[in-house]
């Protein structure tokens, strides 16, 4: 979707400043907020891609008035509210007044390492690639209302593939509920000054991970 979080290539926002590698919260919360997330994600409501679009779907005064984890926490009452697990007296008042729904799929703190030892796998079997390392392709200019991987500033571009990466999950119907749709993925090379014209480094190339149904001939 075209949602606040789609800041490639805009002006306005400032520059992209790293931090330390080792610097992973800013206060304490934040820690709280990444171990809500992951408990209540293991509640099997909703999937990585639902999630993923729950926090692109926040207004954009919100989204960009709000830090990083700010927007999981939001993201995080949206669907919870939606899977029926929290009403708004229980978020008004800060405390549970109805039993979970699915207690049987608690994360317990002694799991957590394990789940994350295990991550989310995405690959899966699949059909066979229309495309090839060397093709020139072109990214459709789709305007899509649901959750998508492709960013605003590379459609309608043509670009080179330049490695094929197997089938994964599709999350433009995953994030839906509408299955995993696995296909195959690419990594696409473009010009920087296709991308963002005249102005670019014309040395500099940018590259992108584009699913299939992204993708034509060019």
């Amino acid at each position: 979707m075209n949602g606040p979080q789609d800041l490639g290539g805009r002006h306005g926002f400032g520059a992209v400043v790293p931090e330390e590698e080792s610097l992973r919260f800013h206060a304490d919360w934040e820690r709280r907020a990444l171990g809500l997330t992951l408990a209540a994600g293991a509640l099997g409501h909703w999937n990585l891609d639902s999630s993923r679009h729950a926090r692109e779907s926040l207004p954009p005064a919100i989204y960009y008035g709000s830090s990083y984890y700010r927007i999981w926490i939001r993201a995080l009452v949206a669907l919870l509210e939606r899977a029926g697990e929290l009403n708004p007296e229980e978020l008004a008042e800060g405390r549970a007044k109805t039993p979970g729904l699915r207690p049987e799929r608690c994360l317990r703190a002694d799991q957590v390492p394990g789940v994350l030892a295990r991550g989310g796998p995405t690959d899966r079997p699949g059909p066979a690639p229309a495309f090839a390392p060397g093709d020139r392709v072109r990214t459709r200019n789709h305007q899509p209302a649901g959750h998508t991987r492709l960013p605003g500033y590379a459609r309608g571009h043509v670009g080179t593939v330049e490695a094929v990466r197997g089938c994964h999950v599709y999350p433009d119907s995953h994030a839906h509920g509408r299955g995993e749709a696995p296909c195959p993925l690419y990594t696409v090379a473009f010009f920087a000054s296709d991308l963002y014209g005249e102005g670019a480094d014309p040395a500099l190339t940018v590259s992108i991970d584009a699913w299939e149904p992204y993708l034509d001939h060019a």
